[in-house]
């Protein structure tokens, strides 16, 4: 039998009444909260599982507390991992206030097909945070009621959000609320770089001896080389490796050929007696010739040794030799550039002759002396040479101390290298790291390493059963 006709069971015009009354009533007693909707940033291709998510919007919106009493849940559990707490929330909104305020703006990332940052921007959806002013927390919504009260007046006026306290998982924060932001910078897995200037003045010494190699004389530089071939020189009479002599070609490429132009000493070598063969291997040439002399009575620079390889030299720097070389000739270093804009090596180019103590060494300073930028925070940063990718946490200029969480690990180098320079994708910040800590100081969970550790003293898991004998 059909309904009668002569009841409306609500009206628009009472449905309207009933929704300002609750607009009203939410504003009067509600409390303000913000609303962060979850943006997925990458996810799986075949199950659609989301592997990293971001929060970097916010909205305010009056709610009322249904547990005005309290937090509900299970409350702070104190387990073998340390205190859980399970504190929940429940939160009831205005389903016109959400609708009309915060949803068309999240609508221009929902593109549909439920591939977008925002899946599903018409209502409040589980994942969403909510930042709580009142307990200064972040809550996570876990469920979204939007039928209770059941269609009073054939309409439903509210959303009951219910929260649990967030539980950080290395997700992007980025309110650009200070108060929100912050309670994630020692959250989830950190470590920290201690950075330098990116420019730090490289420093070397010399060691000195006698029947070395005094002078590499190129007497035919062959043809037809596609790459530096490789310089070998007999070895030393005395039989120990560091006395031998070691030199590289020094060259250019006219177009596909190896120019050999000169050649310079890594190590002059020690204790000749008669002057060594030098022969040419490799490089897909033939005909390169050369001979040398050497020095047996008097004392010259065999070779530099490096104390500090520095950074932040983008040009070759000078090298200047002072120290007592007696009535001789004063030795000739040459620099070599790393891929890390630091010295390589310095090569001999002329050993000099005459010293009775080893001279110093001086490195000029580098052409970036001080750090550059600003690390912003959530930006990422780069290892020049590990290419390890990192996200920032927290900069601080005063101390130079960078918190980082990582987004990917150099394929070979399993993190940050020392003496590397940390590039902000962003900012354009550019420091030397100093020292890298890979260990976890921040999150008392991860303590992966540390219980392996205590469990290898304890049991040998590289044996086949190391529970028996057999």
């Amino acid at each position: 039998m059909a309904l009668n006709p002569f009841f409306l069971q609500g009206s628009s015009s009472e449905q309207r009444l009933v929704q300002d009354l609750i607009n009203e009533q939410l504003k009067i007693y509600g409390v303000e909260v913000t609303y962060i909707p979850r943006k997925f940033v990458n996810r799986k291709t075949v199950i659609e599982e989301v592997q990293s998510s971001k929060f970097d919007d916010n909205y305010s919106i009056e709610a009322y507390v249904n547990t005005y009493e309290g937090y509900s849940g299970a409350g702070d559990i104190l387990t073998k991992f340390g205190m859980s707490l399970r504190d929940e929330l429940t939160l009831t909104i205005s389903k016109e206030r959400f609708e009309d305020f915060i949803a068309p703006f999240m609508g221009a990332l929902d593109d549909g097909t439920g591939t977008g940052e925002i899946v599903l921007s018409s209502r409040p959806r589980e994942g969403d945070l909510i930042y709580f002013p009142l307990g200064e927390r972040l809550f996570e919504v876990k469920f979204v009621e939007h039928e209770q009260p059941f269609y009073q007046l054939g309409r439903n006026y509210v959303y009951e959000l219910k929260c649990e306290l967030f539980e950080y998982e290395d997700e992007v924060i980025d309110t650009s609320l200070e108060e929100i932001d912050t309670q994630v910078v020692d959250q989830g897995y950190i470590s920290t770089l201690n950075l330098v200037a990116l420019g730090r003045t490289s420093t070397y010494s010399a060691s000195i001896a006698s029947g070395y190699i005094r002078k590499i004389f190129l007497n035919n530089d062959g043809y037809s080389y596609s790459s530096p071939p490789k310089i070998a020189i007999t070895p030393s009479p005395t039989g120990q490796i560091g006395d031998n002599a070691v030199a590289v070609a020094i060259g250019t490429y006219k177009g596909r050929s190896f120019a050999i132009q000169d050649l310079y000493l890594t190590n002059a070598g020690s204790g000749y007696t008669v002057a060594p063969s030098i022969t040419f291997l490799g490089g897909g040439g033939t005909g390169a010739a050369a001979t040398c002399s050497i020095e047996t009575t008097q004392n010259g620079i065999i070779r530099f040794n490096m104390v500090d390889g520095g950074s932040g030299y983008t040009t070759v720097p000078t090298i200047s030799i002072s120290g007592s070389v007696g009535t001789g000739q004063t030795a000739v270093g040459i620099a070599s550039l790393g891929t890390d804009n630091n010295i390589r090596s310095i090569n001999i180019a002329n050993p000099g002759i005459g010293y009775t103590s080893s001279p110093t060494v001086v490195v000029s300073n580098p052409t970036i002396f001080t750090g550059i930028g600003t690390y912003q925070f959530n930006e990422i940063v780069r290892g020049s040479q590990s290419q390890t990718r990192a996200r920032v946490k927290q900069w601080d200029k005063d101390t130079n101390v960078l918190k980082i969480s990582f987004v990917g690990i150099g394929e070979t180098t399993g993190g940050f290298i020392p003496g590397e320079t940390i590039i902000g994708t962003k900012s354009g910040a550019l420091y030397s790291v100093d020292d890298f800590n890979q260990m976890d100081l921040y999150d008392k969970y991860s303590q992966n390493d540390e219980i392996e550790g205590e469990a290898d003293l304890i049991i040998d898991f590289s044996e086949s059963n190391p529970f028996g004998n057999y």
